[in-house]
C-alpha cells in the first residue's frame, strides 16, 4: 500500500534530482582523487628530497593566493565589512597552523594516516553537540565519538600498513608503539574544522565565500611569510627546496585551489558534508588506488577496519533524531554539526 506521504510524482521528481546530481557526484569523486593524487607527489618529494615542509607549503600557497585574489578580486563588488575581513584574516592564520602541521604529519604519517586524520574535526563537532547540543541521543553521540577515537589509535598503531597490521610480533609492537607522530595530523584536523565554522559563518552567499576565502588565503601567506624565511634563516639544516614541476603544480592546482571550488559544489549541491560518512568513503577508495599504484606499505584489511570505525563513529555521533527530521531546518554544514533554525550552538574554541 502507498504512503499518502510519497506520491508516484514526488517519487519520480526524487529519482530525476538524483540522476541530476550524478555528474555532480562523479565531478567530486574526481576532485578528489585529483587532491589525493597531489598528496602523495607531496609526500613523495618531501620524503625523497628531505625539504623543508615549511617551504613548500609556502611556495605553494602564495602562488594560489594570487591566483584566487584573480578569480575572485574581493575588491569589486559589495564592499566587505570589517566583521567578514577581520575575522578572514583570523581564519588565515588559522589556516596557515593547519597547513604546517598537516604537512609535518604528512612527513612523518604517510598520506593515508595524514588524509584520515584531517577527519578528527569531527570530534570537535561530537563534542559541540554532546557539550552545548540537544540531549536526546547522547549515549549514541558518545560511542561514535568512541568509535572515532578507537580508529585513530588503530592508525597511530600502524593498521593501515602491512608492516604493523596484526598480527604482529612483540618486536614491532614495540617499534610502532608511538602516538606523538599522529599528534600533529589530529591536531592539523581539528583546525582545519575549525577555520570551516569560521569561513562558514562569516558568510552567507556563496559568492561572498568565495571572496572571503581569497582573502583568507592571502592572509596565511603572510602569516607563512616570517615563518618561512625564519626556517630558511635558522630553521633546519638542510633547507634546500629542489624544484619539482610535477608536486608544486599538483599542490597548487589540485591541493588547494581545485579542492575548494569541489568541497564548494559537494556543500552546496549536494549536501555533503566534509566530515561526513559518504565524503570519507570517496577518500577511502582513492586512498586504496593510489596506495597500490605506488606500491606503498598498504594492509587493506587494517585500512578498512579504521576507515569502518571512523565512518561509523562520524554516522552515529552526528546524527538526529532521524524520527523528527521534520523540525529541523537547517544544518552547519562545515563538520556535520546539527542547528535548529532557532538555535545555534556555540561551538568550543
Amino acid at each position: 500500500m502507498m504512503s499518502p506521504n510519497h506520491t508516484p510524482d514526488d517519487r519520480a521528481s526524487s529519482h530525476t534530482a538524483n540522476f541530476r546530481h550524478t555528474p555532480l557526484q562523479i565531478i567530486h569523486v574526481i576532485g578528489n582523487f585529483l587532491r589525493i593524487w597531489s598528496v602523495y607527489s607531496m609526500y613523495r618529494y618531501l620524503s625523497q628530497t628531505g625539504a623543508s615542509v615549511v617551504l613548500f607549503i609556502f611556495s605553494c600557497v602564495a602562488p594560489s593566493s594570487i591566483i584566487f585574489l584573480v578569480l575572485q578580486k574581493p575588491w569589486k563588488g559589495r564592499p566587505l565589512s570589517n566583521t567578514q575581513v577581520v575575522p578572514s584574516v583570523i581564519n588565515g592564520g588559522i589556516t596557515a597552523l593547519y597547513y604546517i602541521l598537516w604537512g609535518i604529519g604528512l612527513k612523518s604519517c604517510g598520506p593515508v594516516r595524514a588524509i584520515l586524520a584531517e577527519y578528527s574535526g569531527a570530534v570537535l563537532g561530537v563534542l559541540s553537540a554532546a557539550l552545548y547540543g540537544r540531549r536526546g541521543h547522547i549515549f549514541k553521540k558518545v560511542g561514535g565519538l568512541f568509535a572515532m577515537l578507537a580508529s585513530f589509535y588503530f592508525l597511530s598503531q600502524g593498521w593501515a600498513m602491512a608492516t604493523y597490521s596484526p598480527p604482529i610480533s612483540e618486536g614491532q609492537t614495540e617499534q610502532v608503539l608511538d602516538m606523538k607522530s599522529m599528534v600533529a595530523p589530529i591536531l592539523a584536523g581539528i583546525l582545519s574544522a575549525l577555520r570551516r565554522v569560521i569561513s562558514r559563518r562569516i558568510s552567507l552567499k556563496n559568492q561572498l565565500k568565495r571572496r572571503l576565502h581569497a582573502i583568507t588565503i592571502a592572509s596565511a601567506t603572510c602569516f607563512l611569510f616570517p615563518v618561512a624565511m625564519w626556517d630558511m634563516i635558522v630553521g633546519s639544516p638542510k633547507v634546500e627546496l629542489p624544484f619539482s614541476p610535477w608536486a608544486f603544480s599538483s599542490t597548487i592546482l589540485f591541493g588547494i585551489i581545485l579542492i575548494f571550488y569541489v568541497d564548494s559544489i559537494a556543500e552546496e549541491r549536494l549536501h555533503m558534508v566534509f566530515s561526513s560518512p559518504r565524503h570519507i568513503m570517496a577518500a577511502g577508495g582513492c586512498l586504496i588506488v593510489l596506495e597500490i599504484f605506488y606500491k606503498m606499505d598498504f594492509s587493506l584489511l587494517g585500512f578498512l577496519i579504521c576507515c569502518t570505525l571512523l565512518g561509523f563513529g562520524i554516522y552515529e555521533a552526528t546524527s538526529l533524531d532521524r524520527g523528527k527530521k521534520d523540525n529541523v531546518h537547517s544544518t552547519d554544514i562545515t563538520n556535520g554539526i546539527f542547528e535548529d533554525q532557532n538555535e545555534r550552538s556555540p561551538l568550543p574554541t
